[in-house]
Formats: C-alpha cells, sequence, structure tokens
C-alpha cells in the first residue's frame, strides 16, 4: 500500500495535495488542527485518516507522530512519503513590536515540529529497506530579507538549511531516501489573506501583495498541487536534496 502523511491538510495547499494523492490510489494521513470533512468523506480511489493536532505543541506532534508510527508500521508499505506542509505567517510586525507567545508558536510550526518530526520518521524506518521520500514546503521569503517578515523568512531560511543537512547526511548514509524543498510561490490561500490584512507600517509590501490578488497573479491551490504530486507519484524524478519550484514547471 502507497501512504503519504501530509501536515496542514485542512485547507489550502495541504487540502488539494491530500485529495489529488488519494485521487492516484495513495492513502492519506493529514495532521492539522481542524477536521476537513470533505476529505474524510470523499469517495476516491485512496483513503483519508486524520489526526487532530495543534504542531505549535511540541509534545503533542510527537505523540501523534509516534501513534502514526505505530500504526504504519502494521501495514504493509509498499511506498511511503512524509510532506511538510503547515506554516504560520504571523506575527508579520516589525521587530520590536512582536508578541512573544506569537513568535514562540510561529518557530514552533515552522521549524521545530518539521525537526522533531523528521528526526522521529527517520529513526522509526532507519532498520527499513523502504526508502523514504521527505518533501518541506518553502518559501522565496526564506532568500531575501522582506520588511515585516523577520519570523516568516527566519524560520523558512532555517528550514531550508535544515532540509539541505538532513539531504546531505542521508547522501553520505546511503540510505536511499530522499529529502528536498518544494517551493510553491505565491497561492490563493487563506495567509495570502492574512498577509492583505497587515498594515502598512507591518508589512511594507502589503499593497503589492494586494495586488496580486485583484491582478489574479494568485495561483490555485489545485495546479500547484498537481505539480508537486507529478513528482511526488513518479519517485524516479525526485533528487535528494533538490530544491524544486512551481515555476520550474508553469
Amino acid at each position: 500500500m502507497k501512504y503519504a502523511v501530509i501536515t496542514g491538510t485542512s485547507k489550502g495547499l495541504g487540502a488539494s495535495i491530500a485529495k489529488q494523492l488519494m485521487e492516484a490510489s495513495v492513502h492519506v494521513i493529514g495532521i492539522a488542527r481542524s477536521e476537513n470533512k470533505a476529505l474524510m468523506d470523499a469517495d476516491l480511489p485512496g483513503s483519508y485518516q486524520h489526526y487532530q493536532t495543534d504542531l505549535a505543541d511540541l509534545e503533542q506532534t510527537q505523540q501523534t507522530f509516534m501513534e502514526i508510527i505505530e500504526f504504519l508500521k502494521k501495514q504493509p508499505l509498499e511506498s511511503l512519503q512524509l510532506v511538510q506542509n503547515a506554516a504560520l505567517v504571523t506575527p508579520i510586525e516589525q521587530v520590536g513590536k512582536q508578541d512573544s507567545k506569537q513568535l514562540t508558536a510561529h518557530v514552533h510550526v515552522n521549524l521545530l515540529s518539521p525537526m522533531i518530526i523528521t528526526n522521529l520518521w527517520l529513526d522509526a524506518w532507519r532498520d527499513s529497506d523502504l526508502p523514504l521520500v521527505l518533501v518541506n514546503v518553502t518559501s522565496g521569503a526564506a532568500n531575501r530579507s522582506v520588511y515585516g517578515w523577520n519570523a516568516y523568512g527566519s524560520s523558512k531560511a532555517g528550514l531550508d538549511r535544515y532540509t539541505n543537512t538532513v539531504a546531505l547526511e542521508q547522501d553520505t548514509l546511503g540510505t536511499g531516501n530522499k529529502v528536498f524543498l518544494f517551493d510553491p510561490s505565491i497561492m490563493d490561500t487563506e495567509m495570502q489573506g492574512e498577509i492583505r490584512s497587515s498594515d502598512q507600517s507591518q508589512f511594507a509590501d502589503v499593497e503589492q501583495f494586494k495586488n496580486y490578488k485583484t491582478d489574479n497573479k494568485l495561483r490555485d491551490t489545485d495546479d500547484v498541487a498537481k505539480v508537486l504530486v507529478d513528482r511526488l507519484l513518479d519517485e524516479t524524478t525526485i533528487q535528494n536534496g533538490e530544491y524544486y519550484s512551481v515555476k520550474d514547471v508553469l
């Protein structure tokens, strides 16, 4: 059986990735704070299981993934993929005006949870002969400084370096596992709505992002998901350690 574990499946890109993999007969395990009834009720070749989890809670995150691993170890696995898509953009604010609790939750979801999950994941399948595929969803903000996105850019830059290092280790160890980054660029999501609701004193580029919406420059999440899903459905095309952007295709 083919399984994929995806974080952030309640809406947006995560939901689109999950649905398209299910359409391709992949069994999906979704992790998010909110359930996705459409996925749970979908009549598709692949099934959907949901684990309601707040990835800002590191202890809860670890417990959830230990349960998922225990479940998966009882399944006849043909392939196993992990897509770490969940992320926060808030707080959008200049340094010196931020809420410490928001900052903590931000770093937990965007960086610490992926690190903890990856550590558990690679340890759990260490003695397996099943090659793993792990993809972390990144952002162009990891490579440039944006006024008001100090937390977001920093957490994504940290995720990029972490992903590259894990890929290097897996290559050196000769595990056959593939770890890579996927950049979905700008999409029509609730996160974009959060960005557009910012004040210019918080986010200097807010007008540009409002124009993305009015000028219809935001890609549909289904279109973006297809770029990644096509890659995931043909693992031979994936290069360990690669940076794969939707802009390479669309």
